[in-house]
């Protein structure tokens, strides 16, 4: 019998052959779809981890995306970076910076972290802030904000000091929050610190900034445990609630005091005022935490969403939908497979539709090592 290879069947054994070296879609199983690879670890560098990404849009198809890499010898220090899309997520071009630990500031060299990208309704400006160390401390505990500002949708970028009115330290971890009353617009931000781990006076406590400008910080209010259940509450995210005024958070939770048991859920507050006051934080056990930053938020049809890693390996990520007047839906896959994943940072794009970014992996022995972006559709 003979054999006659045809163009069209050329072509046909070429894609096959191709489809071959694609990873088939159930090693990445999740709700997630579109879902690409923005950034990973390089060999060699001087970079460690790649880590805890935050998403912005500038456009209806540019979007920003940032996140961290983390220096050798370093917990949580390093440079803060960001990839450009074009095309609504499809591709990504290559990292621009944006905080530069080889750069001077004056007489000191500071390392940075935890990225916040904001761009403020009606304005033409994207804003990242972060938090900054000097270089030769050991991890960004005792780290302080600092901002940068973009006109041109992360193509470049300005590093302005900000005029803080709370002296501490603190880690940052969630997204701004604009809110509106009688007296104007504010902008809170979540934050935390840590001043335990290097002070054994120190203390570990959740609380709120709050700007009129996004230049001027000062503390709005603090997020209290109940006394006779402490529990070390942090990395919060804050969402708006179903009254005026009421503002929701969502926190991680770690042991009060090392050695003892971690609760295994996320602890909830609400304030009725805009971020001064808060109610006591208290466990929820509708909301798992394993010692990871989760992503808690409101979308424009008034459900709330929760993203988080269903394990203290961090190795599969799982989210919950809240609509108005339910309880929680049973949990579903994020994102799974051979992988390990954790602190996903969400936005919304429009009505039921997420744009996500995570930090990621290509093997399940190790964490941290790729940056992954993709879209989520709520029913």
């Amino acid at each position: 019998m003979k054999f006659t290879l045809t163009k069209k069947l050329a072509l046909g054994l070429l894609a096959a052959f191709m489809a071959l070296g694609q990873a088939p879609a159930a090693e990445h199983p999740g709700a997630v779809t579109k879902v690409v690879e923005i950034d990973s670890l390089k060999q060699g560098s001087p970079y460690k981890r790649i880590w805890q990404p935050f998403i912005a849009k500038w456009t209806k198809n540019h979007l920003v995306a940032s996140y961290g890499l983390e220096l050798r010898g370093k917990t949580d220090m390093g440079d803060v970076v960001c990839s450009i899309s074009r095309n609504g997520g499809k591709s990504w071009g290559p990292p621009i910076t944006i905080f530069d630990h080889r750069i001077p500031n004056g007489t000191m060299r500071f390392a940075y972290n935890n990225s916040v990208l904001f761009q403020p309704p009606r304005q033409d400006i994207l804003w990242c802030f972060a938090m900054r160390a000097p270089t030769h401390f050991r991890d960004s505990e005792d780290a302080k904000l600092c901002a940068a500002y973009s006109g041109d949708g992360g193509l470049s970028w300005m590093q302005v000091e900000l005029a803080m009115d709370y002296h501490g330290p603190l880690i940052t971890c969630g997204g701004i929050l604009p809110v509106t009353d009688e007296t104007g617009t504010r902008y809170l931000l979540g934050v935390h610190r840590n001043t335990l781990r290097h002070d054994s006076g120190g203390d570990r406590q959740q609380f709120i900034l709050e700007s009129r400008s996004l230049l001027r910080w000062k503390l709005a209010g603090y997020v209290p445990v109940v006394p006779y259940k402490p529990a070390w509450i942090h990395e919060g995210n804050i969402a708006p609630g179903d009254a005026p005024g009421e503002i929701r958070i969502v926190t991680r939770t770690g042991a009060h005091k090392d050695g003892l048991p971690r609760p295994g859920v996320a602890y909830t507050a609400v304030s009725r005022d805009f971020g001064k006051t808060w109610s006591h934080a208290k466990p929820d056990s509708t909301l798992p935490n394993f010692q990871s930053k989760g992503f808690y938020g409101r979308d424009s049809l008034g459900r709330y969403i929760y993203v988080y890693s269903d394990t203290p390996e961090r190795e599969g990520l799982y989210f919950k939908v809240q609509k108005p007047g339910n309880d929680w839906s049973q949990a579903e896959l994020f994102f799974g497979g051979k992988t390990r994943n954790s602190y996903p940072t969400l936005l919304e794009d429009k009505p039921g539709e997420w744009l996500c970014v995570w930090d990621s992996s290509n093997d399940p022995k190790v964490k941290r090592t790729s940056i992954r972006f993709g879209r989520l559709k709520v029913d």
